[in-house]
């Protein structure tokens, strides 16, 4: 088995007991990259020399006994968004090809302190204005879209180009790439994980989050991420918490919300098929299963492009006037469009999304949990622009992408998606779980409990292929 396809969870163990050491694992991990990247684009820049020099630093602190913690030594990507100072942001695009970060952001500091190892820069959507990233190849189907904006960190855990990466979520920008490539993704309460030096897309939506194989290790590096950063406005106080889930799968007294509308509405046979037997399964482990409406459905789409569209052009007002000819034609028009977005526009999402948060609020006083899929449709083939759907409506793929993913965003609250099956085709479906502001515990402990079940282990993802992976280690 190769090291570098072991979870964080199974690396940090096999860390701190010296079974491995962090220069070890960084070479299998660099290793993977030298035999994958040039099929899958996944990373903008692979900081090698620095990842070596890293883990020989670790290496000398864990044979001294002294480790930062459960990220001592772990390899990771950090989506181009997020500053690492003297290394390129360069957000995928042309308009900042020259762009070196002068300091760390918060979460990048946070996470070096931790001990993790920066392997590299991992693509993203232009400036995340998008949900294919199509630059990078999905790590199941290079034929296929990898998803976005966070596309490149998806790939990159699910490859095993990186033992975890981080990405930022806009409206699903790290949940839709990991649903299509089988692998966890969680976009944390708005306000948890502070934003300081990250390229915005849109203030009032971003969010930033890990990408993972597993609920474990998302818990593990929520608990690094989480935490006051007076630099971000949006961030707040709270006390320390540890996210990690316990052993015991029982999920008895759970109430897990089940829509009847919106989120099973216009979603492929087979995605829905594979979330619904999922839910069975969280019932199976003793949760309660409640069927909710979802509120305010047909403004979702309003709201949230109301919001993000005048935001990111504002962001972006004075290269779009100076250098509008970098940007790429997709992304220069979406902003383009937010010039002609009236005023009142905004302010009536505002408006509308603050009554969306409070419905919200009634709803999970409801249920603990809401279960749902996490897109309508597996990844499709990188040329296809359009789902046509059985009742002959046609949908953009974007479209269809953000729609199952957006709700979170407007109202702040925490989503996870984990994978729960394949297609046909053999490509991920994703199942999503949503919750209460603040009690990303709560999906944590759901999302493990499931992954402990034995079904969870019937779908094996590009990591075992040809090397077959023992469960045991994916836990």
């Amino acid at each position: 088995m190769r090291l570098s396809d072991l979870t964080l969870t199974a690396a940090a163990d096999a860390i701190q007991e010296r079974r491995i050491s962090p220069v070890e694992l960084v070479d299998s991990v660099l290793e993977r990259i030298e035999q994958l990247e040039p099929d899958l684009g996944a990373y903008a820049t692979v900081t090698a020399d620095r990842a070596r020099q890293s883990a020989l630093q670790a290496e000398r602190e864990a044979a001294d006994g002294r480790f930062r913690g459960p990220l001592h030594g772990i390899p990771m990507g950090l989506k181009d968004l997020i500053d690492v100072a003297g290394v390129a942001t360069t957000a995928s695009s042309r308009v900042r090809a020259d762009h070196r970060a002068q300091a760390d952001s918060a979460v990048a500091a946070r996470l070096a302190a931790g001990g993790a190892i920066l392997a590299g820069k991992t693509h993203t959507h232009e400036f995340a204005y998008g949900l294919t990233t199509p630059q990078t190849r999905n790590a199941w189907d290079p034929g296929r879209v990898a998803g976005g904006s966070s596309g490149g960190s998806a790939v990159a855990v699910a490859a095993g180009t990186a033992t975890f990466a981080l990405g930022t979520d806009t409206g699903g920008s790290i949940r839709v790439p990991a649903a299509l490539n089988g692998v966890v993704g969680l976009k944390p309460t708005y306000g948890l994980v502070p934003r300081h030096g990250v390229t915005s897309l849109s203030w009032s939506l971003d969010h930033v989050g890990p990408v993972t194989r597993t609920a474990r290790d998302a818990a593990l590096v929520l608990s690094v991420l989480a935490g006051h950063d007076p630099r971000d406005p949006a961030s707040l106080s709270l006390p320390a918490q540890d996210y990690r889930p316990g052993p015991d799968p029982d999920l008895t007294g759970l109430r897990v919300g089940v829509p009847r509308n919106h989120y099973f509405d216009h979603v492929d046979t087979q995605v829905e098929a594979a979330v619904r037997a999922a839910v069975d399964e969280l019932e199976n482990l003793g949760a309660q299963l409640v069927e909710v409406e979802i509120p305010m459905a047909r403004y979702l789409q309003a709201i949230q492009w109301g919001l993000m569209v005048p935001e990111a052009t504002a962001y972006h007002e004075r290269t779009l006037r100076t250098v509008p000819e970098l940007y790429q034609a997709d992304v220069r028009i979406l902003l383009e469009a937010g010039e002609l977005m009236p005023a009142g526009d905004y302010l009536r999402a505002q408006r509308a999304r603050t009554l969306m948060r409070h419905e919200w609020a009634a709803l999970l006083d409801e249920v603990d949990i809401i279960a749902a899929p996490t897109v309508p449709v597996t990844a499709v083939p990188a040329a296809q622009e359009t789902i046509t759907w059985p009742d002959g409506t046609v949908e953009g793929v974007s479209d269809a992408y953000v729609r199952l993913s957006a709700p979170a965003n407007i109202t702040g609250v925490p989503a996870l998606t984990m994978p729960v099956g394949r297609d046909r085709a053999g490509m991920p479906i994703g199942m999503q779980l949503l919750g209460r502001p603040f009690e990303e515990a709560t999906l944590l402990r759901a999302a493990h409990a499931y992954e402990q079940s034995a079904r969870a282990y019937e779908q094996a993802g590009p990591l075992s292929t040809p090397v077959e992976l023992d469960a045991t280690s994916l836990l």
